[in-house]
């Protein structure tokens, strides 16, 4: 198979100059270059996307993906605005919550969290929470007659008070009732049933479960609820389901997707990951000056051979084309080896949890790896223009060159 002068002649010039036995030191350099700057590219995008990706999994998994509450403080009659929402399009299931700000204490260790009062069979379908009990059982939340309420407590928070199933402890609540002395905090005791952990730091140690009546009872409720939550087939349609509710139930009622609940959160991690984009993406500028340096020394070299091929009937465009297409093999090359090395570190630091970190500072326990295949045709297309365009100098300076001069002296 014939190969265009242009290329074969390209593919020449990647080689050494010393009977040609392997690639030159300038363009492995250049290769090299290129290489790095897409797989720390690549490694850092794919780091930052598994860290959105798990943080938002892990919120989620808290948290319901749409929450109805009342302008009035408290839902009375929450069994007729859950009938009511039953209809509402892309919404899966339904659970009326209660929630209240407690201290909770074992002996001389105490703790501040939020107490949520559920209902354990529909909180199960609504949040996994109870999903990811590792102590204990789900088959415990149930009162019996006579004993103290149930209470679900995360992993960390045990260690904190240093309790385990079965084991007592005090909920206090800072608002208090009125006694003979004046104004006292309200005590109730109450069993832990069950440990969680859902492997984020702030759940694990600031949220307890109960059931839905102990905690009405405990914050002097009534039958009234905070709110009711909603799980939805796609949780990308939460604005959808926000303003639907909102125009079904209308006012006092007001609904909070989780968009709105924890937008600066995710907003900052976006612009975190642009950040490091643009940040990184100068490895890649860095390398591209290697690829014009390996070409303006080819060049120069090269004046005999490029004299010879214009005498010979070679156009302008023919030799701007021989040494684009070398600066783009560099770039075509370095990629390809940084989009291996990238794939191949981050499968690394997924698969073997290579790098932990302590929870209490970054809410995640492990380094968080998801590889998208937008990321790698960014990253490839962005690698390979930066490539090309540092070839354009050195081939117009090529071709312009003047084949009497380059000969005069031969």
């Amino acid at each position: 198979m014939n190969l265009p002068y242009p290329l074969f002649i390209a593919l020449r010039y990647l080689k050494s100059k010393k009977q040609h036995r392997g690639i030159s030191f300038n363009t492995v350099v250049a290769i090299s270059g290129v290489a790095v700057g897409v797989m720390a590219l690549l490694v850092v995008l794919s780091v930052m996307s598994g860290f959105h990706e798990d943080l938002q999994k892990k919120i989620l998994g808290a948290n319901a993906h749409v929450i109805v509450q009342s302008f009035k403080g408290g839902i009375e009659e929450y069994p007729s605005v859950i009938e009511k929402l039953q209809g509402v399009p892309h919404v899966v299931s339904l659970s009326p919550f209660v929630l209240g700000q407690v201290m909770v204490s074992a002996g001389p260790r105490a703790h501040g969290v939020f107490l949520r009062g559920i209902e354990p069979s529909s909180e199960l379908r609504t949040t996994d929470i109870l999903k990811h009990i590792k102590q204990g059982s789900v088959k415990n939340l149930v009162r019996k007659e006579g004993d103290a309420p149930w209470i679900v407590i995360g992993r960390e928070l045990a260690g904190m008070l240093g309790v385990s199933t079965g084991d007592p402890v005090n909920v206090i609540s800072p608002v208090g009732e009125m006694g003979p002395l004046g104004m006292l905090p309200k005590v109730k005791q109450f069993r832990v049933a069950a440990i969680f952990e859902m492997g984020m730091f702030e759940y694990d140690t600031s949220l307890v479960l109960t059931d839905i009546r102990a905690a009405q009872e405990f914050f002097g409720f009534g039958s009234a609820v905070s709110g009711v939550e909603l799980r939805l087939d796609d949780i990308y349609r939460a604005p959808d389901v926000r303003d639907a509710v909102k125009e079904r139930l209308g006012f006092p009622f007001h609904a909070r997707d989780w968009m709105q609940m924890n937008r600066n959160l995710f907003s900052a991690l976006k612009l975190e990951k642009f950040a490091m984009f643009v940040i990184l993406i100068l490895i890649v500028l860095v390398a591209s000056f290697n690829i014009v340096s390996t070409l303006m020394m080819n060049v120069m070299e090269k004046q005999k051979e490029i004299a010879i091929l214009k005498s010979m009937g070679a156009t302008h465009k023919g030799i701007m084309l021989v040494f684009m297409l070398q600066g783009l093999l560099i770039g075509l090359i370095g990629t390809t080896i940084g989009i291996a090395g990238g794939y191949l570190l981050g499968k690394i630091l997924n698969n073997y949890e290579i790098i932990k970190l302590p929870a209490d500072v970054y809410y995640l326990s492990k380094l968080p790896v998801k590889m998208k295949w937008i990321d790698f045709v960014v990253v490839s297309v962005s690698a390979v223009t930066i490539s090309f365009l540092s070839t354009l100098y050195p081939s117009y300076y090529a071709a312009k060159m003047k084949p009497v001069e380059s000969l005069r002296y031969e």
